[in-house]
């Protein structure tokens, strides 16, 4: 483990569950069904377990998106983007995408098949745990959601301190999704009524109910340990830690609060983004609208990132400290614009206003000058935020080291000796003369990089 590593994650690892600070509601169910966009949906790609395969080859070429975005989170579409880019030639880049596995995501968790079913009639139960031992988060997929008028489920965690409400949608196509997942090795569903059945229509509810066919365990952290050598890598390559070049100088957000208040402030505005339930990468806000950056490599459409939560302050509360934050979470939206060859993706976030307290990053258009520091706020393997990079002499390799490194195209990234593990996958590299974003950063094996932020500030702007 890094120097400094939030206790709490070592705690959610032994024993599934992880000490809450500050909790947001106080127990009160929140959130509510997250209206899906006009697009085709996607598979689950990471379920092993479940058969069902993806195609691992990223999508080639740039592509900008005009799908309808969630009524409840109106936003602006942008024009089509027609500006074309030719995509890297197959093999060009020998290093290893920072996430390492197949599809270029950190692997979190893993899929279970089960079959429960909540209902109206005798025998069948109101409520249903869903226990994980040692699991980091629990995650439910409703197959179907058909309820009383005015009846609602929540799921909530075994203490009922982080809790969700889902009411049945209006379109029981709809039901087929993802719940929010809750934090520790337990889940708890119930089905609650919403008024007296004044009408009699439990009588005519036999074909109702709640359908769960599917559940995402988040991995211990003894189980996340052993990811790095069953993932993907280059020939040659080891695994994460090729991206720790030197020893891990690297440490808790909090522990910068004091020495480094800038540096900590700007760190918030991250996120960590849980993909289909079990993959991970990191997002940031960038600019002061409804606007999320990551990796192309880690999702490409809308209907990939409906199905992503996005957790904003998922930070240690204490410098080697035994509590977290307790998570904002919401759920992804729209792709505006993504492109393979420079590797980002753009989106919205369902429930914004949520967030904004959180701030927001900025790209620099000038790209920066070798030797330059930097530092780097990101969520390596799923941990709480880090910071690579420290305030001074203490940077050490955290700088610049080629301003005009070839990525998927020539001079495209920015090169660094800044510590990553798999999940840094798109981070925001922060130049310390100008505390704006240079890099993108999607590429480790020492040294690391990162798509240039002027490159992305001039392809970006018209959607900013």
């Amino acid at each position: 483990m890094a120097i400094a590593a939030c206790a709490a994650v070592l705690l959610a690892g032994a024993t599934g569950a992880t000490t809450w600070r500050a909790a947001g509601d106080n127990g009160k169910p929140v959130g509510t069904w997250h209206d899906a966009p006009a697009a085709a949906r996607t598979p689950v790609s990471a379920d092993q377990r479940l058969g069902s395969g993806q195609n691992a080859t990223p999508r080639t070429g740039p592509t900008a998106t005009s799908e309808t975005p969630p009524s409840s989170s109106p936003v602006t579409t942008p024009p089509t983007e027609k500006a074309t880019v030719n995509p890297p030639r197959p093999g060009s880049v020998e290093r290893p995408i920072e996430s390492g596995a197949a599809n270029g995501r950190q692997r979190v968790g893993e899929l279970l098949r089960v079959s429960k079913l909540l209902g109206y009639l005798g025998g069948r139960p109101r409520k249903e745990t869903f226990r994980y031992p040692g699991a980091s988060y629990v995650k439910l997929h409703f197959s179907r959601i058909a309820l009383l008028p005015g009846d609602y489920v929540t799921v909530a965690n075994a203490d009922g301190t982080e809790s969700y409400r889902y009411d049945a949608p209006e379109n029981s196509a709809d039901s087929d999704r993802w719940a929010m997942s809750v934090t520790g090795d337990t889940a708890v569903l119930e089905v609650h009524r919403g008024a007296p059945d004044l009408l009699g229509l439990g009588r005519l509810a036999g074909g109702l109910g709640v359908d769960v066919d599917r559940v995402a365990r988040g991995y211990s952290r003894t189980e996340q340990g052993r990811q790095p050598e069953r993932q993907l890598t280059a020939p040659g390559r080891t695994g994460r830690e090729e991206s720790v070049c030197g020893s891990d100088t690297s440490a808790d957000a909090v522990c910068y609060r004091s020495s480094d208040p800038v540096a900590y402030t700007k760190s918030k505005a991250i996120a960590r983004l849980l993909i289909n339930g079990t993959e991970l990468c990191t997002g940031w806000r960038v600019g002061t609208q409804n606007r999320m950056l990551t990796n192309n490599h880690c999702f490409t459409s809308s209907s990939e990132a409906y199905d992503t939560e996005v957790w904003f302050n998922y930070q240690c509360a204490r410098c080697g400290g035994y509590d977290v934050y307790q998570p904002t979470k919401v759920w992804g939206a729209q792709v505006i614009a993504t492109d393979r060859t420079y590797d980002f993706t753009l989106f919205t976030v369902d429930k914004f206003a949520s967030i904004e307290k959180f701030g927001h990053l900025s790209l620099d258009t000038r790209r920066p000058a070798k030797g330059q520091q930097l530092y780097v706020p990101q969520h390596p393997a799923g941990e709480p935020t880090r910071i690579a990079g420290s305030l001074g002499e203490k940077a050490g390799n955290c700088s610049v080291v080629d301003p005009g490194y070839d990525g998927y195209a020539s001079g495209s990234d920015v090169a660094y000796f800044c510590d990553t593990e798999g999940g840094s996958s798109g981070s925001p590299v922060l130049s310390r003369a100008t505390n704006k974003v240079v890099a993108l950063h999607h590429f480790g094996g020492c040294p690391n990089s990162g798509v240039r932020g002027d490159l992305l500030a001039a392809r970006l702007a018209r959607y900013l």
